[in-house]
Order: structure tokens, then sequence, then C-alpha cells
């Protein structure tokens, strides 16, 4: 389920209101599934309705594929699609609302398996076999066999809304997006066991990520619920925390991501209310003295962004646009300059990109 959806319900007002364009996307025939530089987007779709859908988009063919699951398998994927990521050769896509995981073949998309998993929203590979699955609403992340397909396992932590992970030679940094907390916490991959709390600056840590010099960035905060939004960056060998920057309490990011070479972060700033400040995308050098005071692409008035991802291979910068959810979505393409190079539609809800190299 969506994370923000006192807000969210405000946005669909103001944007069913606003909102005018309804353009059909691109939709093309006999996919190329060999082809390379692959973006898939991940729609969520409305909460509760279960039309979620995922989408392809292909830069070297400049081509637009809708609800390739929904094509491949000849049912819908399910409600609120959350995240996906690529283990060998399957995708796993975390269908949060409808509590499952669903493996995918990589090449055809067809179903490989489907893996119960109480509100699973990010996947991450940990070993040859092995992949945690972080859990919204529990205090858990679930431990899952990725060649069997086989829930095997849990790990569980003091706070609720196991969020955003990632790895760090053998072990894996985990946020617990619960107000009550303001730690993030280390645990060793082979032993699943939690091996260091680090405290972070600010409550409610959500997502981790790291920079080129290995050193881990967090990104914290419960706008709606009062929590100050912050962004630590720490040493992930030592816990140090080595520098951290405090948004206004007005202010909502999301959905940090890094530039190809890791030295530039990027971030959502999201006004649900239909003002421009404070309302799209921002970025930042990894040694910044403090938040930057201006988007470097701004949203409109009556918009939000909802999705963001920059392009390993060409830097370019995707910005999903979720119109509200009251109509389909649309896809932003920006060079590394900031100057706009494409859009196009896609399905409800473009809340996450794949970039599968």
């Amino acid at each position: 389920m969506g994370r923000k959806s006192c807000k969210i319900l405000t946005a669909l007002i103001i944007c069913f209101l606003a909102a005018c364009v309804k353009d059909k996307p691109e939709i093309a025939n006999n996919i190329p599934a060999n082809a390379s530089g692959n973006i898939y987007i991940v729609c969520e779709g409305n909460y509760g309705i279960g039309n979620a859908s995922l989408y392809l988009y292909q830069p070297t063919r400049d081509s637009v594929y809708g609800d390739i699951y929904k094509a491949a398998n000849n049912q819908p994927l399910g409600d609120v699609f959350q995240s996906m990521t690529r283990i060998g050769d399957q995708f796993f896509l975390c269908v949060n609302n409808s509590n499952k995981v669903v493996v995918i073949n990589a090449t055809n998309w067809k179903v490989t398996a489907t893996i119960s998993v109480p509100q699973p929203r990010d996947i991450l590979s940990v070993s040859n076999n092995k992949a945690y699955v972080s859990s919204l609403y529990h205090n858990s992340v679930y431990i899952i066999n990725t060649q069997t397909f086989q829930q095997t396992g849990t790990i569980n932590f003091p706070n609720q809304n196991t969020e955003g992970m990632c790895l760090y030679y053998n072990n894996a940094f985990i946020c617990t997006w619960d107000t009550a907390g303001n730690n993030i916490y280390k645990v060793n991959t082979t032993t699943d066991q939690i091996i260091q709390t680090i405290k972070v600056a600010g409550s409610a840590p959500q997502e981790v990520l790291l920079d080129k010099e290995q050193m881990l960035w967090v990104l914290s905060g419960n706008q709606p619920q009062g929590k100050t939004a912050t962004l630590t960056r720490l040493d992930p060998s030592t816990g140090q925390i080595l520098a951290s920057y405090q948004f206004s309490v007005d202010v909502d990011p999301l959905h940090p991501a890094f530039n190809k070479t890791k030295d530039t972060l990027y971030f959502i700033e999201a006004n649900y209310y239909g003002g421009t400040s404070n309302n799209g995308v921002y970025r930042m050098d990894i040694h910044a003295a403090a938040l930057p005071s201006r988007a470097f692409v701004q949203a409109l008035q009556y918009q939000y962004f909802w999705a963001l991802g920059i392009d390993p291979l060409t830097d370019d910068i995707y910005i999903g646009d979720p119109k509200g959810f009251t109509q389909r979505g649309s896809v932003y393409v920006y060079g590394p300059d900031g100057t706009q190079i494409k859009s196009f539609n896609v399905g409800l809800g473009p809340g996450h990109f794949y970039f599968d190299e």
C-alpha cells in the first residue's frame, strides 16, 4: 500500500480537477525481448483495485510496451506493484497488497512461481540462492530461497515497517520506517543475525544506498506524522555519522537515487496540495555543505512526481508522474543537463524504475 495515503487522497482531488490529458500509451507488438538496456516501469495501480501493471521502454528502439506481464500471462498482476529486481534469469516482483512476490522469466515475462510474503516492499539478493524481502506493517524481513522459491525464515527487528535495504560486502543494512525508531540495522547475511544497531539523524529511516566512496546515505522521516525528514551520511564499517542534513518541516522527500558515478544524489520533493514550492527533482554532491535550495527539474502547479531513476548507462533522469492516480501516468526523460528529451504514457501510478543493464 502507498505510504502517504492521506496526502494522496488530497492530491487525487486536486489532480482530478486539474488534469485534462488522457492520451493512450504507445503500444508495440512483437517485443524484442533480448534488447540491452531495457527500462521497466513499475506501475502501482490503485489501492484495492488490483490494476497494477508492468511497462517496458527500450531506449535503443524508442519503443514503449504496455502491460507486458498481462500480455505474457493473460492475467492481471495484482494489487499495488511496489518494486522489482533481477536475480539471475528471473525478475522478482513485490505486489504489496496482494501479499505475494511474483517470479517471472526475464526473457519472456511468464510466471515461474509465486511466493507468499506479507505486504512485500523490496527485495535484496544476498547470496547465490538467498534474498531478503522487507515488509510493510511488520517488524520482520522475510528470507526466501531464490532457487526453490520458498520462504525459509525471518529476521525480526525492534521496529515496524521494514523498508529499504542495501548490501555492503557480507552485511545487509536494513531500515525500519517506524516513527518510534531512529536506527538502521546491520545484518550478517551468512547467519541472518543483527550484529549492529546504528543510530541515524532523524526518526523513521526508510531508504539506504551507497555512494562512490562506499559510504551509506539514509533518508529518514515521516512528514505527515510530524517526523521531519533528514539525510544521514555514515561510514558502514564503523557506524560513524559523517554528515547530516535536515529538511524543512513541510518538505516530503522520497526516492533518493545516485547517478552512474555515484557522486551526485537525486531525490524528489513532493507537494501534494497543488503548489510549486518544495516540488520537483533535486540533486546534490555527496560532499555538499547543505541541501539544494532549488529544484533541478521543477514540478508544475497541480503536479507532483512519484518515481525517480537514473539510467546507469546514460545518466538520463527518469521521472514518473502519477497524475493523481486518476488516469494513466506519464514518464518524463531528462538528460544529465536537465533538458527534457522524451515523454511517454504508461499505466496507473508509475512508482519505480528498474534498469536492466
